[in-house]
């Protein structure tokens, strides 16, 4: 019996992780990433501070995104780091529904990031 406490009792902290990595903070640490990116940084006029998304382009696609509501804009991102900061309290308070909601509209906010 003894080994079988041991046993449940280590487990513990790893069912605290699991459950601390929810599909919101996942999106919320992809987006915040891809913001610190070169691309993004270019668009706000400041300098990378990090690698940004290991999946971003070297450069940005030739020509303009076909929807003119994707272009992205300084005053845009800035308005998503809010909806980031409010998806991230959302999150932590376990309203699920509510982060990813918050989340998509960061995304339209964010728009194509070259």
């Amino acid at each position: 019996m003894r080994v079988l406490s041991i046993g449940v009792s280590s487990l513990i902290p790893l069912v605290a992780t699991a459950a601390a990595a929810t599909p919101c903070a996942e999106q919320i640490a992809t987006i915040e990433r891809r913001l610190e990116s070169p691309g993004a940084k270019a668009v706000t006029g400041g300098t990378p501070t990090a690698q940004g998304s290991p999946k971003a382009l070297a450069a940005p696609p030739a020509g303009r995104p076909s929807d003119p509501a994707t272009v992205p804009d300084a005053g845009r991102i800035a308005e998503a780091r809010g909806l980031i900061d409010k998806a991230r309290q959302q999150d932590r308070a376990g309203d699920e529904r509510a982060c990813e909601d918050t989340m998509t509209r960061a995304k339209e906010h964010i728009g194509a990031l070259p």
